[in-house]
């Protein structure tokens, strides 16, 4: 079952970016992520699963109906 992950969460994964930032916003979903690193701003494309596995924590901000 795929995790509900929606476009503007910021994911928190297991692992540091070399930069030092575990954050990443999510600018596409579907059958890859395109994620944006909230600490350098690199951008890079992962496939759904690889990304799913790699999440601790999803943050969502509350949106407005």
């Amino acid at each position: 079952m795929p995790m509900d992950i929606q476009i503007g969460d910021v994911l928190e994964l297991k692992k540091n970016h070399p930069c030092g930032s575990r954050e990443w916003k999510v600018l596409r979903v579907g059958m890859d992520f395109k994620l944006k690193c909230l600490g350098c701003g690199h951008e890079m494309m992962t496939s759904r699963s690889k990304a799913e596995k790699a999440v601790k924590k999803v943050k969502r901000e509350e949106r407005e109906p």
